[in-house]
């Protein structure tokens, strides 16, 4: 970079005179020759650092733009392509493929490795930037279920540090076989699903959540799959009926969900956890370690409109979500031209994935509530451990502590 500076002294020495000769009176006009050197000199100055600086954050806003568009851009280009009859050949067959036939969402997925691989994620990444810290080593002969909070608005960290390599996920997790799990009404949006399967996204419904965790895991060295590594159940049964073949893969949950991001706002932590049940018990019929994530900054990219309970607005969010699965909070960014304006981009503040210590859980055929209970407590006392040794750190204009409202 050292050939990039800012205007050369030289330069600057050539303006002074230019301003010196020719902009107070009596002075000498300068030659010809002198002008064609200075145009010259003009001509060839090299960027500075301060324009080098603003084209890449051009670069990153517009890598945020396309992947926050991502889903609207899909329905134009499907909804252009239906309108016209030429290319009906495609659509019917992609269609039909769709609804009826394909069904990778609930079978572990369709992972491509060159896409969760592009440098596209690290300028998406960067532009926060988002991080992604690991505590402790996870070894590869075990099932993980990642309880990722909290939701925020969109739960950006989650996509780039587990939907992609931009933050080195399998440089530190070597061995693990990650999927995000998302909306199922998600992978029924054309172009938008292929892309989201491509980064090992996944369906959250327990047909998808059992699929995962019990599909191939291309990351695992079967070489090392022998007799002293197959594990027993607290029943006596084997743990793995395909000789490890499984092991080392991980979900992803974003357990708060849709509730939970109608908290998100700036400088607070409040969780939807204590009633949700499910990804324990998944974790305990699977023999699948649960890995608490606790994301600080994720509520911090976008500002929330509060709606009161009992509100027209509160009503509508939440008959939303029972028809739909989903909700909308009424959020907003910054805007295209800085970060002083209003608009639907995130603002520029870091996210920061701290990964915290597997909590063991053994397999069980019959679940019952005590140890569902019993595991959800330790998993708590995790997540808050984590809280607690990093909030000073990574969460320093808080507003609030860590609180599980629900």
């Amino acid at each position: 970079m050292e050939e990039l500076l800012v205007r050369s002294e030289s330069l600057e020495g050539l303006r002074r005179w230019g301003s010196d000769n020719c902009g107070e009176e009596g002075g000498e006009e300068p030659t010809k020759v002198e002008q064609r050197q200075r145009q010259q000199a003009h001509q060839l100055e090299p960027i500075g650092r301060g324009e080098l600086n603003l084209w890449y954050r051009i670069i990153q806003v517009s890598a945020v733009v396309l992947w926050t568009s991502q889903i609207a851009l899909s329905g134009l280009i499907f909804i252009l392509l239906v309108f016209t009859p030429s290319l009906w050949v495609l659509v019917v067959p992609y269609s039909i493929w769709i609804l009826f036939i394909d069904d990778a969402q609930n079978r572990g997925g369709r992972t491509v490795e060159c896409i969760r691989k592009l440098s596209f994620w690290k300028l998406f990444g960067s532009y926060f930037p988002i991080s992604l810290v690991k505590t402790v080593d996870l070894p590869g002969d075990r099932k993980y279920i990642f309880g990722y909070h909290p939701h925020g608005i969109i739960g950006l960290g989650a996509a780039i540090n587990f939907g992609s390599e931009a933050t080195g996920f399998s440089q530190k997790f070597p061995g693990l076989n990650p999927h995000l799990l998302t909306l199922k009404n998600n992978f029924l949006m054309p172009f938008y699903r292929d892309l989201i399967l491509s980064l090992g996204l996944c369906s959250v419904s327990m047909k998808s959540c059992v699929g995962a965790l019990n599909s191939k895991n291309p990351y695992r060295s079967y070489s090392f799959t022998s007799k002293n590594e197959s594990s027993l159940s607290s029943d006596g049964t084997s743990a793995d009926k395909d000789g490890g073949h499984t092991r080392g893969n991980c979900l992803i949950i974003v357990v708060g969900g849709a509730e939970e991001s109608l908290m998100a706002r700036p400088g607070t932590s409040d969780l939807v956890l204590k009633k949700r049940l499910g990804f324990i018990r998944l974790a305990i019929k699977e023999g699948a370690d649960l890995v608490p994530v606790f994301s600080f900054g994720e509520n911090e990219i976008y500002d929330q409109l509060v709606s009161q309970d009992g509100s027209v607005l509160s009503k509508l969010q939440k008959g939303f979500k029972r028809l739909f699965g989903f909700t909308f909070p009424i959020f907003y960014g910054r805007g295209l031209f800085g970060s002083g304006s209003i608009g639907l981009l995130p603002h520029r503040r870091p996210i920061v994935s701290v990964v915290g210590k597997p909590i063991r859980v053994e397999r069980m055929a019959e679940v019952s509530e005590e140890e569902v209970l019993r595991v959800q407590h330790l998993y708590i006392d995790e997540l808050k451990w984590v809280w607690e040794k990093y909030k000073d750190v990574y969460a320093t204009g808080r507003k609030s502590e860590i609180q599980i409202v629900a």
